[in-house]
């Protein structure tokens, strides 16, 4: 090794001895005839000293030095006049008597430093120079203690670690698929998997009955800030199980996590169905640190000539508690937030309940005081509270209000950053219905085994058939999803199709795993997570993009390498691909 000691590991135990450190220069700072050199590797940051009265045959070198080159110095360990506290090294320094320049730099486009002077874009183009930062490789050191931790507690329950195929065959259900041309078979192609969800269900066949595997998986789906083009999944699958086998295995998992990442014991996770969670918080993936719970009012303010709610499907609100002191200017800058195209609603009834007592509306011409005080009374308001009102369709409304809630949470400072409120989410509908197309989709995907008691629901009503499905929410973020499996060819057979799927057509798709389902297929199901997610949860950070290496901008570009790009004329020719304008 070119170094005894990283720059992270040196403290008062090693004063007096000789150390040889490698690493990167981040700050150099000149006072008099000495000069002081921050020295920076993956472990933390050293002090170097050159004293350059004592030792002027290392001025020159020294007068060569910027910032980033990449240096050896060798010295004798030092107790510091003027400790550092807030580095571990910082009661040390190095006296150096020897330097060598392993590699300059040039002057880096942005300070490598926590808080740095570059934008995103800009350090997405330097990403190899962005990972130098302190903030960003404790990023990318959790994601490795996570993926370490995931495996030793999926060995640790019998599961082996499988690797399934990243060229396979496009599907025309969920995401678009990322398409690869096949040279020796001319007009075909491959596609990148958007799960391993067929192939596990495969294992679950040949008899390896617990499988995992941390994966690389691809969307071509619009971005965001918890989306990339290629993402990973903590991808799991059990034989011989119900829900509550599969609930209890992964609650195990997320526990484990917590205690060993975040030295967190959540205790049991929460569990409820899906029209709960849309019916009190107007989302699948509630965040329930906070209540504010939503409360429908169909019963208490229809017919009263008030046409808005006498039309809506749905008339719900929230209780905004101590709000009542809002101005008017705030409560319009409220009502054009809720009416934005993110939100969705066409308007905003309050009423306030003041300090004294009195109930004010919006919408007193068609509501008494007692009306407003039956209202108040729904929502266990007090006096100093407001509340907010939306209607419409069903669906709609709630998701609405469900944003509002937790637009009003993080305004009201309800939502603490350091807690965690994990819980599971059931009982999905297990089809949705999609107006232009006319035909139903599946809401997780067309391998989702209905709830039992629900399967003679298909030739009736397959709008209300419910999903044995099932998905684990932290703080309002869906970290995870996954479903009992059809196992029986003829289910499979009739869930095909229910979503419009010719017999032809689910054969030349699909047709490997009904044959697979003839040759004794076991009851199975499992769960996905999304990795850079929890990562990112865990980490406290807002893009999942701050947990990845070397993540895509939102254009799903790498602007650090350039890509996508365009490719030669010879490589298009073998693959018989023609370009048109």
């Amino acid at each position: 090794m070119l170094r005894t000691h990283t720059c992270g590991e040196l403290n008062m135990q090693f004063t007096g001895q000789f150390v040889t450190l490698c690493g990167w220069i981040q700050r150099i700072r000149e006072m008099g005839g000495m000069t002081f050199i921050d020295l920076r590797d993956r472990y933390g940051i050293t002090q170097l000293v050159f004293n350059l009265q004592v030792q002027p045959d290392l001025f020159a070198k020294v007068k060569e030095l910027g910032r980033e080159f990449v240096i050896s110095a060798k010295g004798r360990v030092a107790e510091r006049s003027s400790k550092n506290t807030k580095i571990p090294t910082g009661d040390i320094e190095i006296l150096v008597d020897s330097l060598e320049i392993l590699n300059a730099s040039k002057i880096p486009p942005f300070t490598i430093e926590d808080n740095t002077d570059g934008g995103e874009e800009l350090r997405m183009k330097y990403r190899y120079l962005d990972l130098r930062r302190t903030v960003v490789r404790t990023n990318i050191e959790l994601r490795h203690r996570m993926a370490i931790l995931t495996r030793n507690y999926m060995n640790e329950q019998g599961f082996i670690e499988i690797e399934t195929p990243v060229l396979i065959k496009s599907t025309p259900e969920g995401a678009r698929d990322f398409v690869v041309p096949s040279r020796m078979n001319p007009g075909q192609f491959y596609a990148l998997p958007q799960s391993p969800q067929t192939f596990k269900q495969l294992l679950m066949v040949a008899g390896f009955d617990r499988y995992f595997q941390v994966v690389k998986c691809f969307r071509d789906e619009d971005l965001r800030a918890d989306r990339q083009p290629e993402f990973s999944q903590i991808d799991c699958e059990m034989s011989f199980v119900t829900q509550e086998d599969i609930l209890n295995t992964f609650e195990g998992l997320a526990k484990y996590l917590f205690a060993q990442v975040k030295g967190i014991d959540t205790g049991d996770f929460p569990r409820i169905g899906y029209d709960e969670a849309m019916r009190e918080y107007g989302s699948d993936k509630p965040d329930i640190r906070f209540g504010m719970k939503l409360v429908e009012l169909n019963a208490t303010v229809k017919n009263r000539g008030f046409k808005v709610f006498d039309d809506a499907e749905l008339v719900a609100g929230i209780n905004a508690t101590g709000c009542c002191e809002y101005s008017r200017k705030q409560i319009d800058e409220l009502t054009d937030w809720v009416k934005r195209p993110q939100v969705g609603a066409s308007g905003l009834v309050y009423i306030r309940y003041g300090t004294d007592g009195t109930l004010k509306s919006s919408v007193d011409k068609f509501y008494s005081a007692d009306d407003l005080k039956a209202i108040a009374a729904q929502f266990s308001a007090a006096p100093g509270d407001l509340i907010l009102i939306l209607a419409g369709k069903m669906e709609k409304t709630q998701n609405a209000l469900g944003t509002l809630r937790l637009e009003m949470g993080k305004r009201l400072g309800l939502i603490d950053p350091k807690v965690f409120k994990p819980l599971w989410v059931v009982n999905f509908p297990l089809l949705e219905w999609d107006e232009d197309s006319k035909r139903f989709y599946a809401k997780h995907h067309p391998f989702t085994s209905p709830v039992p008691q629900d399967i003679p629901l298909l030739d009736t009503d397959p709008g209300s058939v419910r999903a044995n499905a099932y998905d684990l929410v932290i703080n309002g973020v869906e970290i995870g999803g996954g479903s009992i499996r059809i196992h029986n060819r003829d289910l499979q057979k009739k869930m095909f199709q229910v979503l419009g799927f010719t017999d032809e057509l689910a054969q030349e798709q699909f047709g490997f795993l009904m044959n697979a389902f003839e040759y004794g297929a076991p009851p199975h199901g499992g769960i996905a997570f999304g990795f850079d997610r929890w990562c990112t949860i865990f980490g406290g950070g807002e893009s999942i993009r701050d947990f990845m290496a070397f993540p895509k901008n939102n254009s799903g570009r790498d602007v650090m390498i350039d890509t996508p790009s365009s490719i030669s004329e010879e490589q298009l020719k073998e693959l018989n691909i023609k370009l048109t304008s």
